[in-house]
């Protein structure tokens, strides 16, 4: 799994438990004292083995070794503050296994419609397909879907 912007680990750790023994959670931030702060709690959480914490950089998610790897990301509230929303969905697509998920949602209050709008064109560039909106509560929501033949 790979969870971009998790913070402290709101989700990271949770997802940890999810993934079992032989998985991994790949975690990558921007600020390295949220990276630190999710590393601390995974090891009081006893999950800090399945979690591959990253310190990235505004740029880029820095995970061009993870090509095919990955099948499932988790994009929480967090795509809208990236600098380049189709380069951020062409990392995802590149990681992603063929037929990966990702769930991706963006606060109403932070990210209009047509912003929501614009977010899901760009992924569809990069064979990223929707395939249902999901309910979160006070957020826009698509689960998209890797296309295999991308």
């Amino acid at each position: 799994m790979l969870e971009p912007g998790p913070g402290m680990g709101f989700f990271t750790l949770p997802l940890a438990e999810l993934v079992g023994g032989s998985g991994r959670v790949i975690a990558v931030d921007v600020q390295p004292k949220m990276i630190e702060a999710l590393e601390r709690r995974a090891a009081k959480a006893g999950v800090a083995d399945r979690i591959d914490a990253r310190v990235t950089s505004p740029k880029t998610m820095g995970i061009s070794d993870l090509e095919g790897k990955v099948d499932f990301t988790l994009a929480f509230a967090m795509v809208h503050e990236f600098p380049d929303a189709g380069h951020f969905f062409a990392e995802v697509a590149q990681a992603s296994k063929p037929k990966a998920r990702v769930l991706l949602a963006e606060p109403r209050g932070h990210v209009g419609k047509e912003a929501f709008a614009a977010e899901l064109a760009v992924a569809a560039t990069t064979g990223l397909e929707v395939i249902e909106h999901p309910t979160i509560r006070r957020s826009q929501t698509a689960l998209l879907f890797k296309k295999p033949d991308f």
